[in-house]
């Protein structure tokens, strides 16, 4: 029989640290919720009494880099004032500590990027059979399940809108504090209900992705058609170092969410937001690869034609256009992986709803 906690004391982040990898699913009694741990850092709440006025369900995900404090500590205060029974709810929502043993080390990952392994990238087939291998690490693994519990959640409220905000912090500053990722849609329009939702988190600064990926928000959107975003919210900092004044706007959003406010997209003025698109994927392709700036050089620095951004091999990398601004740069990624985004101001004016 699965042993179960109160979630009190100790409460769900504790537990969840202690348990990195798995936790047998258990119930936990609340007056106000149907509460539900399904794994390690995995926790549902269902309000008991309004089911058919459920009309959105949320997936809020953090941790899925372990070092990003500040959004753990967002999504904690949240859970426990629902535990608590002191935040009353509207919809349901489901909450994510992506990966428990990165929390512990407080590092990005433990052996491999985890915003890299989603949408079946977790898993490799045999060149022959074709059947599945085992998973190379604990962090593929992790993926796999927690795209099974994305989609066991979605299940559970079939006719309910679906919204996935996979919540981060940045490695370096940046000069737009807070930015969003909007995933690839595939043609599909950009909806201003949710630009006026970021913006009241205080994200005015929007990153248009130009193709299919292996990150969280990119599964979420495509798989589930769900509106999903990964939501950067400032820079990485250990715990008990973060300012919560600054992120006070981005949690009140969430609360306000799951309470049932309502944002209305007619309010869109896109004079209130720097929206960008991506120009270039510079990818790493061999371990000589190194970045031509500062570590203190902020996302969205712009360059100029011809300046160098990296080199490779010997040979330079430079911008192809006037206020290319740099996005994401990390020399340490593995070979064959992302190293730099250049991005370019866009306009989306035609493709709005």
């Amino acid at each position: 029989m699965a042993t179960t906690f109160d979630l009190i004391s100790p409460d769900f982040l504790t537990i969840t640290r202690n348990n990195e990898w798995h936790l047998d699913a258990f119930n936990v009694p609340n007056e106000l919720y149907n509460v539900q741990v399904w794994d390690t850092g995995v926790i549902y709440f269902s309000p008991k009494n309004n089911a058919s006025e459920q009309e959105q369900a949320f997936v809020f995900s953090s941790a899925i880099h372990g070092n990003e404090t500040a959004p753990i500590e967002i999504c904690t205060d949240i859970i426990n004032d629902l535990v608590s029974n002191t935040l009353a709810i509207k919809h349901p929502v489901l909450f994510i500590y992506g990966n428990p043993a990165a929390i512990n080390i407080s590092e990005r990952f433990v052996e491999e990027n985890l915003n890299r392994l989603f949408s079946g990238r977790h898993t490799k087939a045999d060149p022959e059979s074709n059947a599945a291998l085992p998973f190379e690490n604990k962090e593929c693994e992790r993926a796999a399940k927690l795209e099974e519990y994305v989609t066991r959640f979605f299940e559970l409220h079939p006719q309910a809108e679906r919204t996935h905000y996979d919540l981060h912090t940045a490695i370096r500053d940046s000069a737009h504090e807070k930015f969003a990722v909007y995933p690839f849609i595939h043609g599909k329009p950009w909806k201003k209900q949710q630009f006026e939702i970021l913006r009241a988190m205080g994200v005015t600064t929007f990153l248009l992705m130009e193709k299919a990926a292996t990150t969280f928000s990119y599964y979420s959107s495509n798989e589930h058609k769900a509106n999903s975003f990964t939501v950067e919210l400032g820079k990485v900092r250990p715990f008990g170092e973060n300012d919560q004044t600054k992120f006070a706007s981005a949690k009140q959003t969430l609360i306000n969410l799951l309470k049932g406010t309502h944002f209305d997209g007619e309010s869109f003025d896109a004079t209130n937001y720097q929206i960008m698109t991506v120009f270039r994927e510079i990818n790493k392709t061999d371990e000589s690869f190194e970045l031509s700036f500062a570590d203190n050089v902020a996302n969205f620095t712009e360059f100029k034609k011809g300046q160098e951004l990296a080199k490779e091999k010997g040979e330079a990398i430079v911008a192809n256009e006037d206020g290319e601004a740099i996005v994401f740069p990390n020399a340490h990624v593995a070979i064959g992986q992302r190293a730099l985004l250049t991005v370019l101001p866009t306009d989306i004016s035609n493709n709005l709803v």
